[in-house]
């Protein structure tokens, strides 16, 4: 168990969010809470100095006539507004809607009918343009709040406008920790989002529960750069954070992500693994360019670094080639661990499954990534592991009064005061997936080892079966395949088909490489099924899933240009990919692959 810091505030002390939020003041009103960049420069607040912003956002809410329990949404970016208006709101027992900068208009609108939100705070006039195209239909909305200078409108107000000068804060709302905090729309995948519903109990337990898996402290450093929409930010890269007195520097954009990761130098780092993919994919792509010698070094770095992290976990034996670490950490993983800021001491990956193969990589090199599992509906963390008894491929250990077990088809099953208090306005869904009993189905097929730690095997919903009666996992043969550098994104099919094929979206520079290295055109049409070039590509997939059984072969593979984004409606905005959309944009390219079969 890891021993907690002195300053950690309980779910006992803090009550609610906006509690918790409170004492943080009274106990470091001087110490840096939060870093941001504004006007070329970057600027820090106390958490005295958010208390006063906080008093403004309470003060210019109070006069809307809210009832409590009235849902406000917010769509920015994360930034120290974000903050201070959830704070403003829970402090008048108000109930906050985030909402994705990136999300779509008509998905905007349905989240803000459904939750009747009686506020929208937002950013940009790009912002507000895509609004108006749905403006008819979230009339529930009596005022829209924009950061920036804009008037159009009785209902459209201007931040400038808003908020006072100054104001004085006014003890809130005494909440209870059971009460409704939070709703947190699910990305739909298929079918429209659903409102999870998110007790204060909730995310304090989870948050508190995660310090017993990573110890954090006031003088740690975080670098935020997922939105606080994602409840995996939310809860660790904000609530945790305000429970600790922990400082966080907001990053100014993923472009920026690289720089900032040196300006700020992190001592800890909250990501999904898209973050690590892209680095990862970024040094395959520099040493497949480069000497082999440096793949070589690489490799040895990566295969000796692996097996001293194996030794130290009590896993491996002792290796001469362990005296070579001082060169190789000098040559190889010092430049990695630099690139991140020089600083982390652990990098936590979760909201998606992390490739075993980076995990590895990073972890060889001496960057100590721990990954967890979770879901909205838990607040969001279920299972995490911890740095003296890490199982990379894993997703850990159930964290503390959180319990797990199997259920029917090897389904994963949590209990714990993370769960939420159900869907809104949805008991029917909520029965389907909280029993009598409090259980939750994940959805999620899952394994748990001899140790305790659990490895998500599959998903009930996106299990492929053939028209053989084979059933197929489609997620760990795209992550195999997306070893290989010349894939950016790939989608398993064959649900009802005698065999299986493959989409997936090209790295343009490896394409490059790959199609001279061949002897063939580089340019090629948006998709792509020439039979000459799919059976070179068709043998690169096959090294790659080596390790599968033999049914689970890619006969055909389509080869894309575009790469499946929010925009283009092929992810969600938690970037997950929509199977459904992405079978039915390319469904007359993928009929082709079966033809005369």
């Amino acid at each position: 168990m890891v021993e907690l810091a002195d300053d950690v505030i309980s779910p006992a002390q803090a009550v609610t969010l906006h509690g918790l939020f409170l004492e943080r003041v009274r106990r470091t009103p001087g110490k840096t809470a939060y870093r941001y960049f504004r006007q070329n420069a970057w600027h820090d607040l106390t958490w005295q100095q958010m208390h006063a912003e906080v008093a403004r956002w309470q003060t210019a809410l109070s006069g809307l006539g809210l009832q409590r329990g009235d849902r406000v949404a917010i769509m920015l970016r994360s930034c120290p507004v974000w903050i201070a208006f959830d704070q403003a709101a829970m402090s008048l027992g108000l109930v906050t809607v985030p909402l994705y900068t990136v999300d779509r208009p008509d998905n905007i609108a349905y989240i803000v009918n459904d939750s009747d939100a009686r506020v929208l705070l937002f950013e940009t006039a790009e912002q507000w343009q895509a609004l108006r195209t749905v403006r008819d239909r979230i009339g529930g909305v009596a005022r829209f709040i924009s950061i920036d200078t804009m008037r159009d409108g009785p209902r459209l107000t201007p931040v400038v406008d808003f908020l006072p000068k100054t104001a004085e804060y006014r003890p809130g709302i005494e909440g209870l920790p059971d009460d409704l905090a939070s709703i947190v729309y699910t990305s739909g995948t298929t079918g429209r989002p659903k409102g999870v519903m998110l007790s204060h109990a909730n995310v304090l337990s989870n948050a508190y529960a995660c310090l017993a898996t990573f110890a954090v402290s006031g003088d740690d450093l975080f670098l935020s750069f997922l939105p606080l929409s994602h409840t995996f930010e939310r809860t660790l890269g904000y609530y945790l954070t305000v429970m600790t007195g922990a400082t966080v520097a907001f990053a100014r954009s993923i472009s920026q992500l690289s720089d900032d990761l040196k300006i700020i130098r992190p001592t800890l780092l909250i990501s999904v693994p898209r973050i690590y993919e892209r680095i990862y994919a970024a040094i395959r792509t520099k040493l497949e360019a480069g000497p082999r010698v440096n793949r070589r070094i690489f490799h040895l770095a990566v295969e000796t670094g692996w097996a001293r992290f194996e030794y130290q976990q009590g896993r491996g034996s002792w290796h001469a080639s362990f005296l070579l670490w001082p060169l190789l950490h000098k040559l190889v993983a010092q430049k990695l661990i630099e690139k991140l800021g020089g600083r982390l001491r652990v990098a936590i990956s979760g909201g998606a499954a992390l490739s075993p193969e980076i995990s590895r990589v990073f972890v060889g090199l001496g960057l100590p990534v721990v990954q967890g599992y979770g879901l909205t509906e838990t607040s969001p963390v279920i299972t995490g592991n911890h740095l003296e008894n890490n199982f990379p491929d894993s997703v850990g250990q159930p964290i503390a009064d959180v319990r797990v077990r199997l259920g029917a088809q090897g389904v994963l099953l949590v209990k714990g005061p993370n769960v939420m208090l159900g869907y809104w306005n949805n008991p029917e869904a909520t029965r389907a997936i909280i029993d009598q009993d409090g259980w939750l189905d994940t959805g999620d097929v899952a394994h748990i080892s001899d140790t305790g730690h659990v490895y998500i095997t599959g998903r009930i919903k996106e299990i492929i079966v053939m028209s053989n009666g084979e059933k197929i996992p489609p997620n760990d043969m795209e992550l195999a395949i997306l070893h290989d550098p010349l894939f950016d994104q790939v989608m398993i099919f064959g649900e009802a088909h005698p065999y299986l094929v493959a989409v997936a979206v090209l790295n343009p520079e490896v394409w490059v490489h790959f199609a001279t290295e061949v002897g063939i055109r580089s340019d090629m049409p948006e998709a792509l099924t020439d039979s000459r070039i799919e059976a070179k590509v068709l043998r690169r997939v096959a090294r790659n899933l080596r390790g599968f059984p033999g049914y689970a072969r890619v006969n055909r593979v389509l080869l894309l240009r575009e790469p499946w984004s929010i925009d283009n409606g092929l992810l969600t905005p938690t970037l997950k990919l929509k199977r459904d959309e992405v079978t039915r944009r390319y469904a007359p390219q993928i009929r082709q692959l079966y033809e005369g079969h």
